[in-house]
This record gives C-alpha cells, sequence and structure tokens, in this order.
C-alpha cells in the first residue's frame, strides 16, 4: 500500500486503457464521471510491485501523490478475494475523489482493533451508510447487490443507488482488460489529473481520443503496458487522423542521436489520406497540397534537441523526392561529404503536420541515404550525420534494443524519450516540479498502431543496465577550431588530475592545450609546424610536466599554463629536419634533447646548452629518421640511420655497434624487436641487428611504401592494403592507408589503422580481430589511452579538416 499511489502517478502519465459499465459486473457501479479505473484480480500483488518498484519509488517523493497515498489509506484495511476496481474523478470544486469496488466477502472489511478508526451509520433512500474516519481521512462505504462499495464522496454514494447505466463504449473497453496481470487501466483522457504523456505541449491528451485501456506488467526495474485506445468516429480525437491508413516500419531511431532528448514518429502508407485526415481534424476548408514533397513519404519522424527540434522525412523514392526540392539545391557547405543545402519553406511541416508538428524554424537539410532531414542549423546536422556514420544512434544503443523488443516494429505514432525528457513529461502533469533521479532509465516508449476503428497501445519504462561486455564505441566530443587542423590530435598528461588531456596545431601553427571535457584551456602561436610527437618532461623533478618538441628552427618547452619555460625556447639558424628526440638514461630527469640538422645531431641538456661529452659529429648522409635510445642490460644505445648506413652509439656518441652488412634502408623508424635494433630496407625486407653486429634479413614482401611499428616482442606491418599483426595479415579494402599504430594498454595490445580515403578507422587486437563496432569515422591516425578515472578507453583523431574527435570504447 506504501506506494500504491505513486503507480496510479504512472499510469496517469503512461497508461491507456478502455471500460463499460453494467450493474451486474463491477464496471456497473462505477461513478459516472470518473476518469481513471484501476483493475486488479490480486491487491497484495499490486501492492507489493508497487513497493518493490524502482521507479516508482524515484518518484514517490512527489507532493500530490503523498496526498494521495494518505487519501487511500483505506485500502490498507480492505482483503478482497476477488478483482477490486479503484476509480478516480473530480467533484464540482475540482477536488480528487476515489472509489473502490469489489464483491463483497465476509473478511473484507476488517476494522476490530484498528487505532484512530471510528465510524458511524448513516441512511439514506432507506438503504445502510457506513461512515468511517480513520486518522483524519473520511470515506464512506456500503453494500449493493453483494458488491462493495466505499468512497472519499458521499455524493457517489448517493448516486450509487440511482442505478444509472454506463456507456457501451467503456463497457466494450473494460472487456478487454486481462485478468492475469499485474493490473489494468483504464483513462478517460478528458480530465484534468492528465495534462500529457507527449513530449509535445500541442499533444493535448483530452483531444487525443475517448478511452485508454491496458494491462500493465510491474517488475522491479521495468514497467510494460499494452492495450488498445478507442474514439468516436469523429474528426474531434487526434488518434483517428490514421484511420485508413497503414502503419510502416518506425526508422528514425536509425538517424537519430544517441545524446538527444528523444524522438517522435508517425507513419502511414498513403500521404493524401493523413493529409485528408489532418485538415479535418483542424478543421480546414481545403486540402490541395502546394508541394510534391510528401509524395513519396512514408515515415515522418521529429528529434528532439532541448529547444530545437529535426524533422526527418523517410522517402521510398528517393529520387522523386530529391526532384522535389530541386529549388531548394543552394548548397552551403558539405559536412563528412554529407551536402548541407539552404531550405526556404520553414512554415511547411507545421502548416502541413499540425497539431503532430508545430515547430517553423527549419532552414537547412540534408540527405541521408533514404532520409530527408531538415534542422534550424547546420550544427544540428552535423550531429546527426556523425552520430549516423559512426552508428552511435538511439537504434544502435543497448537500451533501445531492449525496450525495442516489447514494441512493434511498425506504428502510427512512435514517441521515445530519454531520461531527462521523461523527468520533463512527469513534472508536466504535477502541480510542483522535482529533480527525479532518472539518469538510468535512458530509453522509455509508447506507441500507437492504427489498426479498424481503432489502435493498439505498447509502452515500456525501463531501467537501463551497462553490461561491461558490451564495446559500444561512443562520440564523447567534437571539437571545432576556428582553423584547419595542422598536426594529428595528441594525448598528454595532466599531472594535477592524472588524467589526459588533448593537444593538437593549428595552420596558422597555433597550439592548443584542450581539456578531456571538451575545453581549450589555451593557445599558443608557434614558430612553425611541429615535428613528430609532442613530449612530456619533468625539468623541475617535482613532479609538474612540461610539454616538449621542436619546430622548424626552435626547440619549445611548454609549460601546462602554456607559458615558455626557460631558457627555451631554443633558437636555430639552420632547419631541424627530425622530431626532438627526448632521452632520460638512468629514469633519473636528468633529460638529453637531441635535436637533428640534416647530417648533423646535437645534444642539449635542459639549459639548453650543448652537451659537451657527446662527441658524435656528422652522419655521411642526411638522418632518415628520428634518433632513439634503448637500454639492453646496462648498456644504453642510440641509434638512428641514413639512407645506407644504420648507426648505433653509446652515450658519448661514439660507435658501439657496427653492422657487419648495409643495406639501402627506408625511412621507417628503428624498433627494439627481440633484443634487436630492427628497421626495413625499401625493398620492404626486415632488417635485424644484434649487439654483436651480426645482421639478419626476413623478406615480408612489402611494397616500396610502407610502415612498420613494433614493441619488444610484436611486429605490425603495413604495405599497400595489408596489415600483418605478429603472423597474421589482414586484407583490407583498397585505400589511403595512414600509418599503423601499436598500443600497449593493461597488458593487452591494440593495433589502429586509418583509410584517409574512406575516413574509417579500425582497431584491432594482437590476434588480427577487429574490435567490435569498428571501423568508425575519422580522418587522422589515433591516439588511444584511458584518458579520466572510468575504465573506458578513448581515441582522438581528426574529424573534418577543423575539428576533433574523441571517441569512447565503452
Amino acid at each position: 500500500m506504501r506506494f500504491f499511489c505513486f503507480f496510479l502517478l504512472l499510469i496517469f502519465i503512461f497508461s491507456c486503457s478502455n471500460s463499460k459499465t453494467n450493474r451486474t459486473n463491477l464496471i456497473d457501479f462505477v461513478p459516472e464521471n470518473t476518469s481513471i479505473i484501476i483493475k486488479t484480480s490480486h491487491l497484495e500483488s499490486l501492492k507489493s510491485s508497487i513497493n518493490n518498484s524502482d521507479f516508482l519509488q524515484i518518484i514517490s517523493k512527489n507532493n500530490s501523490y503523498k496526498n494521495l497515498e494518505n487519501k487511500l489509506e483505506s485500502l490498507s484495511l480492505l482483503n478482497p478475494t476477488s478483482a477490486i476496481l479503484i476509480c478516480f474523478s473530480e467533484d464540482l470544486n475540482d477536488s480528487l475523489q476515489y472509489s473502490i469496488i469489489t464483491k463483497y466477502n465476509n473478511g473484507l472489511f476488517l476494522t476490530d482493533s484498528l487505532p484512530n478508526y471510528t465510524e458511524e451509520t448513516l441512511n439514506y433512500k432507506n438503504k445502510t451508510i457506513t461512515k468511517s474516519t480513520i486518522n483524519n481521512n473520511i470515506f464512506y462505504s456500503t453494500i449493493v447487490d453483494s458488491t462493495f462499495f466505499a468512497s472519499s464522496s458521499r455524493t457517489h454514494i448517493d448516486n450509487l443507488f440511482d442505478n444509472s447505466n454506463k456507456p457501451d463504449a467503456l463497457e466494450k473497453i473494460y472487456n478487454t482488460a486481462s485478468n492475469d496481470k499485474t493490473c489494468s487501466v483504464i483513462v478517460k483522457p478528458n480530465n484534468t489529473l492528465i495534462k500529457s504523456f507527449f513530449i509535445k505541449d500541442s499533444l493535448s491528451l483530452k483531444t487525443f481520443t475517448n478511452y485508454i485501456v491496458v494491462d500493465v506488467e510491474m517488475g522491479q526495474n521495468e514497467l510494460y503496458f499494452n492495450g488498445i485506445t478507442k474514439a468516436s468516429d469523429s474528426t474531434e480525437s487526434l488518434i483517428n487522423i490514421f484511420k485508413n491508413t497503414v502503419p510502416q516500419d518506425n526508422q528514425i531511431q536509425s538517424i537519430t542521436p544517441s545524446n538527444s532528448d528523444g524522438f517522435m514518429s508517425f507513419t502511414f502508407n498513403n500521404f493524401k489520406t493523413i493529409e485528408t485526415n489532418l485538415a479535418k481534424f483542424n478543421k480546414k476548408d481545403s486540402i490541395a497540397s502546394s508541394t510534391t514533397l510528401f509524395d513519396d513519404i512514408i515515415e515522418v519522424g521529429v528529434i528532439y534537441e532541448a529547444k530545437n527540434r529535426a524533422i526527418a522525412l523517410n522517402s521510398i523514392d528517393v529520387i522523386a523526392t530529391n526532384d522535389a526540392l530541386l529549388s531548394e539545391k543552394n548548397k552551403i557547405e558539405t559536412y563528412r561529404e554529407i551536402d548541407i543545402y539552404n531550405f526556404s519553406q520553414p512554415l511547411l511541416f507545421a502548416e502541413t503536420f499540425n497539431p503532430l508538428i508545430t515547430y517553423n524554424n527549419t532552414n537547412v537539410y540534408c540527405v541521408l541515404d533514404n532520409f530527408f532531414v531538415f534542422a534550424p542549423n547546420t550544427e544540428i546536422l552535423q550531429s546527426i550525420i556523425a552520430n549516423y556514420q559512426n552508428k552511435t544512434t538511439v537504434a544502435d544503443k543497448a537500451y533501445f534494443k531492449n525496450i525495442k523488443e516489447k514494441l512493434s516494429d511498425a506504428a502510427s505514432l512512435l514517441q521515445v524519450t530519454n531520461a531527462s525528457t521523461l523527468k520533463s513529461i512527469l513534472n508536466k502533469n504535477f502541480k510542483e516540479s522535482q529533480n527525479y533521479k532518472l539518469a538510468d532509465y535512458n530509453a522509455s516508449a509508447i506507441q500507437f498502431i492504427y489498426d479498424n476503428n481503432f489502435a493498439h497501445v505498447n509502452g515500456i519504462i525501463k531501467k537501463s543496465k551497462t553490461k561491461s561486455s558490451i564495446h559500444s564505441v561512443s562520440e564523447e566530443l567534437h571539437i571545432k577550431l576556428d582553423i584547419n587542423l595542422l598536426t594529428n590530435p595528441q594525448f598528454v598528461k595532466n599531472h594535477i588530475t592524472k588524467q589526459k588531456e588533448i593537444i593538437v596545431q593549428d595552420v596558422n601553427n597555433n597550439l592548443y592545450l584542450i581539456s578531456n571535457k571538451g575545453k581549450i584551456l589555451w593557445k599558443k602561436q608557434l614558430q612553425g609546424p611541429i615535428l613528430g610527437n609532442v613530449e612530456q618532461i619533468d625539468i623541475y623533478k617535482n613532479g609538474r610536466l612540461q610539454l616538449a618538441f621542436a619546430t622548424p628552427n626552435r626547440v619549445y618547452v611548454i609549460a601546462r599554463n602554456g607559458k615558455n619555460v626557460a631558457p627555451f625556447p631554443a633558437k636555430f639558424n639552420d632547419e631541424i629536419t627530425q622530431p626532438l628526440a627526448v632521452f632520460d638514461y638512468d629514469k633519473r630527469k636528468n633529460y638529453r634533447l637531441l635535436v637533428t640538422q640534416g647530417k648533423n645531431v646535437l645534444m642539449y641538456n635542459v639549459q639548453a646548452k650543448i652537451v659537451k661529452g657527446f662527441t658524435f659529429k656528422s652522419a655521411n648522409n642526411a638522418i632518415a629518421c628520428q634518433p632513439k635510445h634503448f637500454r639492453i642490460g646496462s648498456k644504453d644505445y642510440i641509434t638512428f640511420k641514413t639512407k645506407n648506413k644504420l648507426y648505433i652509439l653509446d652515450r658519448i656518441g661514439k660507435t658501439r655497434v657496427t653492422p657487419k652488412t648495409s643495406s639501402n634502408y627506408s625511412n621507417q623508424p628503428i624498433y627494439l624487436y627481440n633484443n634487436t635494433f630492427t628497421t626495413t630496407t625499401l625493398n620492404g625486407d626486415l632488417i635485424s641487428v644484434d649487439t654483436k653486429g651480426n645482421v639478419s634479413t626476413k623478406t615480408l614482401n612489402l611494397s616500396e611504401k610502407h610502415h612498420i611499428e613494433t614493441t619488444s616482442k610484436t611486429l605490425v606491418a603495413q604495405s599497400e592494403n595489408k596489415l600483418s599483426i605478429k603472423n597474421k595479415t589482414i586484407e583490407l579494402d583498397f585505400g589511403d592507408y595512414s600509418n599503423p599504430k601499436l598500443f600497449y594498454i593493461n597488458n593487452k595490445i591494440y593495433v589502429s589503422i586509418t583509410d584517409l580515403q574512406s575516413h574509417k578507422i579500425y582497431l584491432y587486437d594482437s590476434q588480427s580481430k577487429l574490435l567490435p563496432n569498428f571501423p568508425v569515422y575519422g580522418n587522422s591516425s589515433i591516439t588511444l589511452d584511458n584518458i579520466d578515472k572510468d575504465q573506458n578507453l578513448e581515441f582522438v583523431t581528426k574529424g573534418e579538416s577543423n575539428s576533433i574527435i574523441l571517441y569512447q570504447i565503452n
């Protein structure tokens, strides 16, 4: 009983049902102005279900229903052995009244030894009425034809003896209710208790239909309801606009971003039919259309994003619908290879589909396969395009797939809401607003499927459970800069939060530090483009990290606040030709900064002074790759190469290992692989040199344009459309591929590669298996890491030419 009234709240907002009374049945005793009827054959089971419902307990703090709970205290006195009806109505003073109807039995109403209970006997037209008071709440009861009737209204008791007949429609609806569900609910929408269960304020429940009846199944984490709704054959009820139409499959969820507030979809097999029905409902004299845009449309959807709306048309003839938009082909931009056009008729949808659509600010549109999407601005269209391409729409989410199991594929009208919108709808129906904790209710839905002069109703409210086994990929941030990007974004560590942030450079050589929430922390003008990746050092040995890198004529060390660390930047007259190499030989933060200029390698300390003990002067040709430092045992090795010579030096720049044979080398880096210094030749062979200078060659059948990357025991190679991980080769689609990148995180190996031609990012495990939900959209190689406090991995990439995308692998 404790949360019984809160279940009523749910029903008020999300349920549908019908009923009709006859004096031989319980429905015969329902008061004439009743607007809501709850029927259950198992009152105690209903009470228990309500008390254990997570959703109902969340909303139980609402004052309106606390008051209702107090009023319904009399239910705690009842012990029915058969079905019971609980009815709600309003009196002439707009006060809520309830009535309880059930078959009488000797143990039904036990009041012995009840504290705070009093009663007195009243007489009315030779009938006996009992007036009961419990904790200052008064109700009246009587027995008529073996039926027990109790009500908070004396008027209802008096009218009971008039034996007036109930409308046939109510009786027919009531007979459709089940006897074996948690309960059934009948709603007459023309009442002041329920304002709406729609997102749109223009959709009034009062004008939607005449009767709604649903059977409700209630679990601890979910509420399901299904039934029918019926309106008289007139133009007064909105549900009848679907008369003589055939419901189609709802597909708008396939283009609705998962971070939207929800969507509404309505379908029809013939636009002219629903156009005629809408004209009658809106009492329009003329139904002549001035456009052919909707002739081949079978579904119209509204996507909700805060106060903005996007409208989507689902076409069965894309060519014909495009032809209807020939006069609207004023392209304003292209986003992810999708053209976006101006739209000159922002009032068209409201004029055509009122009151289903009242939004009149659709100024731009695009085409996504069979969907024509209209929105107020390009930002909303870009979000829809990105989520559609990334497969991060509502349809792709596990929580929607879970609720979809309880819904029909085809519905005349479907509404799906997120947690925030669910809360908003709840607050529409209450006198006071509450901040309900509904974050786990990611998707709630109600749908109407029109049939022969009635409509089926299905609905679900379900708590989502996140499963760690689900590796969905979601777009967490899409950061746009004013200028195109020059470098690929990468992660750097925030030494304060221990989390990761994003660093990137634009074509004007501005360097940006961006938080993992998408906030630009600072922007700094540099002298030239950054060579290679940005390194991090602790120059003061105090735990604070700085950014270190080279441009063609500068070496920078920058603090986290964006300020230069003196004496940097160091200026160079001759061009720096390779990325800055940072060595920390003994892990004591005594850093050495190696600057490559053509044939020369210069070693600096953190005071920007030349390290005099480093004696290497010049290579035989221009150095072809970034110098690297490796330690094997207790010995240090500094490596780099030219086009025909591999240099392996000690700390002071003297030759430590001389390869016994020479080769024509590629420009690929040198790696320490299986304790050998490993790189490739121009012909694509793998060259390995051990610490004694012995050289081994392995044919990999790589083309001249190839890429490799290794860990100590894992080799990844890419040549044309073939990607090899360890000893397994994957044939990719032909394309233009970025360098493969290898990540070792949490004792797992990940390999990424991006097709720059088709804008697809692939991510594989060490067994060459593509991770679930890949590929995703991207225009550069990625950086993969765990950037925040959760356990999910994130990766960053280029989006459009001026944007950064941060993804999360859930």
